[in-house]
């Protein structure tokens, strides 16, 4: 398998974090520049599709984007240690929680980022600072949510470490680039984010 990966970008990040958690080694990580375009080249969009990172390139040719999607393939692959669920109902809270930390967290602070830091602007059209401190906004109003969850959670979806970690702490790290903190007042986010930090995992691929 090939893992087409940014070490430029969030999200690919999330599937090299899930592979270190499972000890998975036998993939191999093509790096691509997606500041000179490279992900938006004819061969890469034929392959993938669309000119995203990250896409898993199967032995047979298929070719799977969408970094959570990629994860839970690799889910089924090497089942442990279980990231997504064990039966029906760990799996839907599981999957809850992933699309909230996504949804209203991940995607708000990249937004902020990429509509703030001097060195993307290359990838919109136009930064707009009222874009960036909109969902600044949107994402610590989802902050007060986590912290009020993990008052009495040591994880935010299961009672061990899930993909919807994964997908919350890269998004706040990725904030790490316009200096960004979480607010102080939420000390229960806080605890759980350096923990998450500390995890060896973590560093796969930073």
């Amino acid at each position: 398998m090939k893992l087409y990966t940014s070490h430029r970008a969030p999200n690919p990040r999330r599937v090299r974090w899930v592979l270190a958690e499972k000890g998975v080694e036998d993939v191999e990580l093509v790096e691509l520049d997606i500041m000179v375009g490279e992900h938006r080249t004819a061969e890469y969009r034929a392959k993938v599709g669309v000119p995203h990172v990250p896409a898993l390139e199967l032995a047979d040719g298929t070719t799977i984007s969408e970094s959570v999607a990629i994860c839970r393939y690799l889910e089924s692959v090497y089942p442990e240690p279980n990231l997504f669920g064990r039966d029906a109902a760990e799996q839907a809270v599981i999957e809850m929680w992933t699309r909230r930390c996504e949804f209203y967290l991940a995607n708000p602070i990249m937004l902020n980022v990429r509509h703030s830091h001097p060195a993307l602007a290359a990838l919109e059209a136009t930064q707009l600072p009222q874009v960036a401190e909109y969902n600044r906004l949107s994402a610590e109003k989802f902050m007060k949510t986590l912290d009020r969850r993990l008052a009495d959670h040591e994880f935010i979806a299961a009672d061990r470490f899930t993909i919807a970690d994964v997908v919350a702490v890269v998004g706040l790290d990725f904030a790490r680039l316009i200096k960004y903190r979480p607010p102080e007042e939420f000390t229960h986010l806080a605890r759980w984010l350096d923990a998450g930090r500390a995890r060896p995992a973590a560093k796969a691929g930073v």
